[in-house]
């Protein structure tokens, strides 16, 4: 397995279009980073840059010790999984699996070996005979993933694989992928719009938008300490609250509907800098009205998820969304206290985050 550096890369198409602009990223040996983002954000085309599908218009990708700008994707030493399969319809599973091995003129009895061990690990054993259309999509594609393990390569790169699977399967396939990374610490790679995806599997998310990386850390991290509105709102779901707001006095913020406490020692903010505070549904809590800095709040209607309860309603002009237990009584009307060492701030202007070392 190798580390995969990406230093300064950018891609522009014709016509002047850039989809990737000037990306930076060490993906360390063994790890599992997730490249997150909304669709046209450059996730897709940074992964198939790193793969060899799509030239570098500047700047260098590293596979290992190699540079592989000018390297062909076969002599990349990587394995792809795609959102599609695309697997070999009129072919075996046991050939699916082996075929890239055959062309590359391994030995028999060690393509034999490398297609039993990959099929032992994704539990695909009683399926080595069956043709691809007589198998489930969650099937599908754990051969997909068979034939990338049986290459053995340095880097394994997902291309969004489950998009195409059913709610429980994606479930399924989440901590099926999750096991085999823990088995064979292999560099991954791993593309998706889904933010539920990356928090769970991921050693390392990269958010990215609009061809830059907003952030990169730790699922813990970019979820509790996030470096841009951008990010606050796109980890969670559901959404970070945002309340237009002014910094009032210090470690206090003036917003529509009332005010919120914040530890002044953990921002740099100017008493009448305009801002937008942030709050978790979950760091929200219904207190009695004039109880301190709390916000007026609205009922709308509520959602039940079992466990816990989203009310969604309004401060002021602002809707708002408040998870709770399922057992929370919830009056029509009342008021909401803030966490307050889980507040927020973004620059109104800029969107970054106000908190001090966060980047």
């Amino acid at each position: 397995m190798a580390a995969v550096t990406l230093e300064n890369v950018r891609k522009v198409y014709p016509g002047g279009v850039e989809a990737v602009k000037g990306v930076s990223l060490a993906i360390p040996n063994g790890s599992f980073t997730v490249l997150l983002g909304p669709s046209g954000c450059g996730k897709s085309t940074l992964l198939r840059m790193i793969a060899g599908l799509e030239t570098v218009s500047e700047g260098s990708v590293s596979i290992g010790d190699r540079l592989v700008n000018d390297v062909e994707p076969a002599d990349r030493d990587i394995a792809m999984v795609f959102q599609n399969y695309a697997l070999y319809p009129h072919m075996s599973v046991y050939d699916n699996m082996a075929y890239g091995l055959r062309n590359r003129g391994v030995p028999k009895a060690d393509i034999a070996a490398r297609v039993a061990e990959a099929a032992r690990l994704l539990a695909i054993e009683d399926f080595l005979r069956r043709k691809p259309r007589a198998l489930s999509g969650g099937q599908r594609q754990r051969v997909a993933m068979g034939r990338a393990i049986v290459r053995e390569p340095q880097a394994f790169l997902f291309d969004e694989p489950l998009s195409n699977l059913d709610a429980k399967l994606r479930v399924q396939m989440r901590v099926e992928i999750r096991r085999l990374h823990n088995r064979l610490k292999a560099t991954s790679i791993f593309v998706t719009h889904d933010q539920v995806e990356a928090m769970t599997l991921a050693d390392k998310v990269v958010v990215m938008n609009a061809g830059r990386i907003e952030q990169s850390g730790g699922p813990t991290e970019v979820y509790r300490l996030p470096a841009t509105r951008f990010v606050a709102t796109f980890i969670g779901s559901p959404a970070m609250n945002l309340l237009p707001g002014r910094i009032a006095a210090p470690g206090s913020a003036e917003v529509e509907g009332g005010r919120v406490a914040f530890p002044a020692e953990a921002f740099v903010c100017e008493v009448g800098q305009d801002v937008d505070v942030g709050v978790r549904p979950e760091d929200l809590t219904f207190t009695v009205p004039g109880a301190g800095e709390n916000l007026a709040f609205v009922k709308d209607f509520v959602e039940e998820l079992g466990a816990t309860r989203l009310i969604h309603g309004s401060v002021g002009e602002v809707p708002i969304v408040v998870a709770v237990a399922t057992s929370t009584k919830i009056d029509a009307a009342g008021a909401l206290a803030v966490d307050r060492a889980a507040a927020h701030l973004f620059d109104k202007k800029t969107g970054a985050s106000l908190r001090r070392g966060v980047a």
